[in-house]
């Protein structure tokens, strides 16, 4: 698969431990390296202003969305390739979705995840086959997979769609994760003459 553009979701802190931060560097610096731009949410401070820093010292592009009540709060980065500035988070969201040729979440708290879950049901329903992984940095995402298993095993969700989030331990896994994907196609639950 060809990617010219990689979505990363991750938090807006860099969270307690310094594994984190050191992914989100290397994943920012592997994006620049390939000659992948950087789409994220445009903010300067925690794993989301450590990849972009990290991406645009190695001579990468990175663009940034945000809401505009965000940016005048000053949390925005400035040195960005470009910033696109929305009206609300439903169009950051959006904006990024067709910014993206794949999406990549790193740990965060429920903004990363709310992203990484809508993408999910997004490619779930159709609406997209774009690649979709989590890095799971010190295991951080082990659970949220195993929530997944469990939905299946409880009928919530059929098998197939495991393979909508590809789980990597490693940044070094993510490109050629993303590079392989192929989207998992599911029959819905009902068909339309049942509704």
């Amino acid at each position: 698969m060809d990617l010219s553009r990689v979505c990363v979701y991750c938090g807006s802190s860099t969270g307690s431990r310094p594994e984190f931060a050191d992914a989100a560097r290397l994943l920012g610096l592997a994006l620049a390296r390939e000659g992948i731009t950087l789409v994220y949410g445009g903010s300067r401070v925690g794993l989301m202003g450590v990849a972009a820093d990290a991406a645009l010292s190695a001579g990468g592009k990175v663009v940034g969305v945000i809401p505009r009540r965000l940016f005048r709060r000053e949390v925005a980065h400035r040195d960005l390739t470009e910033l696109v500035e929305v009206d609300s988070m439903h169009e950051r969201k959006q904006a990024m979705f067709e910014l993206a040729d794949a999406f990549v979440a790193l740990p965060g708290g429920l903004g990363t995840l709310e992203e990484l879950a809508e993408m999910a049901t997004w490619g779930q329903l159709g609406l997209h086959s774009k690649p979709i992984a989590t890095v799971d940095v010190l295991g951080y995402w082990r659970e949220l997979h195993a929530l997944l298993r469990k939905a299946v095993d409880q009928g919530f969700m059929r098998a197939e769609n495991l393979r909508l989030i590809v789980n990597v331990s490693d940044v070094a896994d993510v490109l050629p994760a993303l590079r392989s994907y192929e989207a998992p196609y599911a029959e819905k639950w009902i068909g339309l003459a049942e509704t």
